[in-house]
């Protein structure tokens, strides 16, 4: 009876080391996780240096309050064009920065269609 106790002993023990060093395995494992779409954080970053070299001179990245143009702060959030009330999305930013308005101008011409994606990744994170 004292072999099958020290035998369910070793046993209980060489388990509960097993499942301790599984624990400590997993605990070391690196999990990565893809971007969720518009936090492409390089793209992020290209965009607001872009942002602070174009955009800047007539609208906040830090405020909702008008500058020249509005200031853009919270507009993924909020979901709407401040000056028209149309919905804020990859295309109608697309369409706005390269077009313009009659208040704005078109930078289809000044900036291309890699840095307005670029643009448009930072200004989502306003």
């Amino acid at each position: 009876m004292n072999r099958t106790f020290a035998r369910m002993g070793a046993l209980l023990a060489t388990t509960a080391l097993g499942i301790t060093l599984a624990g400590a395995v997993l605990a070391q494992t690196k999990t990565t996780k893809k971007a969720p779409a518009g936090k492409d954080a390089p793209a992020v970053a290209r965009g607001k240096e872009i942002f602070q070299q174009k955009c800047s001179t007539c609208h906040y990245d830090t405020s909702d309050a008008k500058k020249i143009g509005p200031g853009l702060k919270g507009i993924g959030k909020r979901g709407i064009f401040t000056v028209n009330n149309n919905k804020v999305t990859d295309e109608t930013l697309k369409a706005w920065i390269e077009n313009g308005d009659s208040l704005m101008p078109p930078f289809n011409d000044v900036i291309d269609d890699n840095q307005i994606k670029d643009v448009i990744a930072y200004v989502k994170t306003l």
